[in-house]
C-alpha cells in the first residue's frame, strides 16, 4: 500500500528544555510568536492509515517506511471501532485518517489469563500482540481479539477540512470516529507542561499503554509552512514520560 501522503513518525523530547527548544525552532520556522497546541496522549500501539470513498472504507494500511505500508484492510475491518460507513455527508469524496491500534490492558490481561490456562505462553505485552494481531493472515483469527483505535489526524484529502486539529479532530468525532477525549488544547508552553505533568502522574491508570504526550501547532495551515524535515513532522513532537524503573 502506498500513502498518498507520508505517515510520518515523530521526533522525541524528554525534558522541559528540550520542549522549550523545540518550541524555539517551531515559532522560527512559522516566523510568529502566537502559537497554540493540541496536546493528546501518545498511545504505544500501531499506527495505521484508513481510506474513506463516499464515506465508506476501502482500505486501510500499516505505517511500513511512510511511505509504503502493509495492506491489512480485512483485518481493521474487524474491530468494532473502526466504522465501515461514516455518519451523515459532511465529508470529502476520499480521504485518509491516521489512528493508533491499542489492546486495552484488561483485555490483554483477560487473553493471557486463558492462553496459561490452556497451557499456552503468555503474551509479552499488548503492543506488540496489537502488532501481531493485524499482521494474522486469516481475518477470523483478528476478529477474536479485542482490539481497538483512537483516530487522531487526516492524511490525504479531496476537498475541505476544517482549520485546526482541535476542530479536525471534533469533525471526524462526528462521522463516526472514535476521539480520545482527554486531549486538550494548550495556548502556551505552561499549559502544555501542566497537561503533561497531570498525565505523567497517571497514565499508568489508563486502559491502554501510554508513554507521553503529542504536542502539534494546532493551526493547519500553519503547519503547511513549517514542514517536515526527513520523515518527521517540523510541527509535532512526541513528549516522553520518564522511563519507568524496577529492581
Amino acid at each position: 500500500f502506498t500513502h498518498t501522503v507520508p505517515l510520518l513518525s515523530l521526533s522525541n523530547v524528554f525534558t522541559s528544555n528540550e520542549l522549550v527548544n523545540w518550541h524555539g525552532r517551531v515559532e522560527k520556522l512559522a516566523g510568529t510568536n502566537t502559537i497554540n497546541y493540541y496536546c493528546e496522549l501518545k498511545y504505544d500501539g500501531v499506527a495505521v492509515a484508513l481510506t474513506y470513498q463516499d464515506g465508506v472504507l476501502v482500505s486501510g494500511a500499516t505505517r511500513g517506511d511512510g511511505v509504503q505500508g502493509e495492506d491489512i484492510t480485512s483485518n481493521l475491518r474487524t474491530i468494532k471501532s473502526v466504522p465501515l460507513k461514516l455518519v451523515g455527508d459532511s465529508f470529502p469524496s476520499r480521504f485518509d485518517v491516521r489512528g493508533e491500534v491499542i489492546f486495552p490492558k484488561d483485555k490483554f490481561q483477560a487473553l493471557n489469563e486463558q492462553r496459561i490456562a490452556n497451557g499456552e505462553q503468555p503474551y509479552a505485552n499488548p503492543r506488540n500482540t496489537a502488532a501481531g494481531s493485524l499482521r494474522q493472515l486469516d481475518p477470523g483469527v483478528v476478529a477474536t481479539r479485542p482490539l481497538d483505535i483512537f483516530i487522531y489526524g487526516v492524511g490525504a484529502y479531496q476537498g475541505e477540512i476544517p482549520d485546526t486539529q482541535e476542530k479536525v479532530l471534533e469533525w471526524l468525532s462526528t462521522l463516526g470516529f472514535k476521539i480520545n477525549p482527554n486531549n486538550k488544547l494548550a495556548n502556551d508552553m505552561d499549559q502544555v507542561e501542566k497537561y503533561f505533568d497531570k498525565w505523567a502522574g497517571r497514565h499508568q491508570q489508563l486502559n491502554y499503554a501510554c508513554d507521553g504526550v503529542v504536542v502539534k501547532v494546532n493551526n493547519i495551515e500553519l503547519r503547511d509552512i513549517i514542514g517536515s524535515l526527513g520523515r518527521e513532522p517540523c510541527w509535532a513532537t512526541a513528549y516522553k514520560f520518564p522511563s519507568q524503573t524496577a529492581v
